[in-house]
């Protein structure tokens, strides 16, 4: 069975529009990942969100895993606060494993994010979780950054959506209807 370090954002620090910060939504949605990946034949272990991005790196490197995948949202600086959407999965340049799940990603997100052209698979040097691991990985850069303090009205309908979806997830509504 594949074996996978699953690591969700320790970033407190990014507030959420609607509740809660990075480290709290990227930690929700390993939690909804886990059941599907399990029934799917892979075993997870996860990092502890007390020893930050280090401490993810240090306990993944002492296992025995197959893949690292790192969990973060969009954080935009206040200029930009809004504007960066998108899904973008980082992994490392000489990592030819890194590469391939990075576009089975790709491939798997652009049907059902409703702007398929800004899910792309981006090759970097600079972030730690994909350079400084033992075994492939990808950190997956999710969402929309949108500061806590936005009125929800002065959104696109886009990101109105977006926002909506996140409530839904947190509030694990069965139905939603979106006009």
């Amino acid at each position: 069975m594949p074996f996978l370090f699953l690591s969700p954002s320790t970033q407190e620090f990014n507030p959420y529009i609607t509740e809660g910060n990075e480290e709290y939504w990227m930690n929700l949605l390993a939690d909804r990942m886990e059941p599907y990946l399990h029934a799917s034949g892979v075993n997870t272990v996860r990092n502890d969100p007390a020893a930050g991005a280090a401490g993810a790196i240090r306990l993944s490197n002492q296992g025995d895993y197959d893949f690292h995948l790192a969990l973060h949202s969009k954080a935009s600086p206040g200029a930009l606060a809004g504007q960066q959407r998108g899904v973008d999965f980082y992994y490392y340049p000489a990592s030819t494993a890194g590469l391939r799940m990075a576009n089975i990603l790709v491939d798997n997100i652009k049907p059902i994010y409703p702007l398929p052209e800004r899910v792309q698979a981006r090759p970097t040097t600079a972030i730690g979780e994909v350079r400084r691991t033992r075994v492939p990985a990808v950190l997956a850069e999710i969402g929309l950054a949108v500061p806590p303090d936005t009125i929800t009205g002065k959104l696109s309908v886009a990101q109105q959506q977006m926002v909506a979806i996140a409530r839904v997830v947190e509030l694990n509504s069965r139905i939603v209807v979106l006009d």
